[in-house]
């Protein structure tokens, strides 16, 4: 049951921010961790992307901060500079009338008005782990008085490899700071972190039911060669399609943007390779609907916030099952629906198995739509379309119009003529091409849901560095190689005769990248 923001504690001035943004009741997570950080608590919050955690954490900050101070009271470490400059904006809108001023630092942006800011007195700083230890080192941000650290994402900062980075930052903190750490999962390296640097935490766990029963999610077998069909095939049988299509490399992201383009969708890419002003307008683009199709890599896709996606697509399945959590978690939020469809490759039968291990569910296949099948249902749109045409109102202008084609032809043809003009190839079943057999044992048509027991992998081609803030620090994920090759850690071996292994690895969470056994 949602709680008013009134029996929190809260001051007047907060509480007229929140009346302002149109907030009164709290989130779950807002009901449970506020108090506790407002007492004084380390919290450990579970919870996923949506769920209100920002004001979670952000406003006991504004709370308990001096706002006559001009040192840095409170560090947050996020994994993206979209995230961060998110989390910014929210202090400033949540901060009311006290004076207390956030700061957002990441790579990609003016380091000399970062410096100028800090000079001038910030008491919440709001950054990137890279671009946060850059500053450290310069000595231009002191961290000795911060009475608050909070780690947002820490799976995602984790993932990309910032384990070394934010030890380093908290190491420069006081030991009687508070903590706050959320996280979607809990790898055991987010553990360790929250065992070494926190002081008796209480963990705020919220469970994941109600959230996954709003995510339809399903897979369709395909062959490697008609991912791209079956993409336009999604598209089309869903006319409010709104949402990201994610690859694991770089130039399968060029490849199925340029065909979606090239077919006249409102599509855009997102990877490492693109600009931070290039980025920042694409997203622009995004949340005003003008591009209704991202196609992205996961860490170009991290810190997206838009809430009406409608579905998510994996092109290919992700690196691990956490990147498969999150990625899901992009549509269906704040109590909408939403879905999420994989596309399922003959080599891809493990993964899929893992994943469902990991998450705890089966995840159904299901057949792909035929090109009858998605002309009767676009057939069906178009006439709700013109019904709603119809019963908006008569035009004087087109009805004069009207009558002088009907005098001159059949009413039947001249429907024709019009709905043909105005639904140029909507209906045109040839526009589909056919889909190559999925095989599973023997030869069938794709689609059926039934699992798969063999196949080629794929291979990744893709050799593109991180967005790790523009230092360049380690390879990301999207460059298709298994973190076993970067990270050390423990990993175990799942044989299943095939002579290839799962590998797992302890730092980067869950893993299972195959590797070719040696023998």
């Amino acid at each position: 049951m949602m709680t008013d923001f009134k029996e929190l504690g809260l001051s007047g001035t907060i509480l007229k921010a929140l009346e302002r943004k149109g907030y009164t009741t709290t989130t779950e997570i807002q009901e449970k961790t506020i108090p506790l950080l407002l007492e004084g608590k380390d919290v450990i919050g579970e919870s996923q992307t949506g769920s209100g955690k920002t004001a979670a954490f952000a406003l006991p900050i504004i709370e308990k901060v001096h706002e006559d101070s001009k040192n840095v009271q409170a560090i947050i470490l996020a994994p993206t500079r979209e995230l961060a400059m998110q989390v910014a904006k929210e202090f400033e809108t949540l901060r009311g009338d006290k004076k207390v001023y956030a700061l957002a630092v990441y790579g990609g942006s003016s380091m000399s008005e970062q410096l100028r800011s800090l000079k001038r007195g910030i008491q919440v700083i709001v950054g990137t782990p890279g671009r946060t230890l850059d500053l450290i080192k310069r000595r231009a941000l002191d961290l000795s008085h911060v009475k608050f650290a909070v780690l947002d994402e820490a799976d995602e900062m984790l993932n990309m490899g910032f384990i070394e980075d934010i030890e380093t930052i908290l190491g420069s903190t006081p030991k009687d700071k508070k903590m706050i750490l959320f996280s979607a999962t809990m790898p055991r390296a987010i553990i360790g972190i929250a065992k070494k640097f926190m002081r008796d935490p209480v963990h705020v766990k919220l469970e994941r039911k109600e959230a996954t029963l709003q995510i339809e999610e399903f897979y369709y077998n395909v062959m490697a060669r008609d991912k791209y069909q079956v993409i336009r095939r999604v598209v089309d049988m869903n006319d409010d399609f709104y949402g990201i299509i994610f690859c694991n490399t770089k130039a399968d992201v060029d490849s199925v943007t340029h065909q979606l383009m090239n077919a006249e969708y409102k599509a855009a890419a997102l990877h490492g390779d693109i600009s931070q002003p290039q980025r920042e307008k694409i997203l622009l683009q995004l949340r005003n609907k003008q591009i209704t199709i991202l196609v992205a890599t996961d860490v170009a896709a991290r810190g997206i916030d838009v809430n009406d996606l409608t579905h998510v697509v994996n092109f290919s399945l992700p690196q691990s099952p956490e990147n498969y959590t999150h990625r899901i978690g992009r549509t269906a939020r704040a109590g909408k629906k939403g879905i999420a469809i994989s596309l399922l490759t003959p080599s891809d039968k493990r993964k899929l198995k893992f994943i469902e291990r990991m998450v705890n569910r089966e995840i159904l296949g299901r057949e792909i739509p035929s090109a009858e099948v998605i002309v009767e249902a676009r057939k069906g749109k178009m006439i709700t379309k013109v019904h709603s045409l119809i019963e908006a109102g008569k035009s004087k202008q087109y009805e004069t119009f009207a009558d002088d084609l009907l005098a001159n032809h059949e009413p039947k043809l001249i429907v024709a003529a019009l709905l043909k003009e105005a639904f140029r190839g909507v209906l045109d079943e040839k526009k589909y091409q056919p889909l190559k057999k999925v095989s599973a044992g023997g030869d069938r048509e794709e689609g059926r849901g039934r699992s798969f027991s063999g196949g080629r992998r794929e291979k990744s081609n893709d050799r593109g560095l991180s967005e790790r803030d523009t230092r360049g620090r380690g390879r990301s994920r999207e460059t298709g190689r298994s973190f076993s090759e970067r990270t050390p850690g423990r990993s175990f071996d799942r044989k299943e005769g095939s002579g290839r292994s799962f590998d797992r690895k302890e730092s980067s969470g869950r893993s299972f990248d195959r590797k070719e056994s040696s023998g």
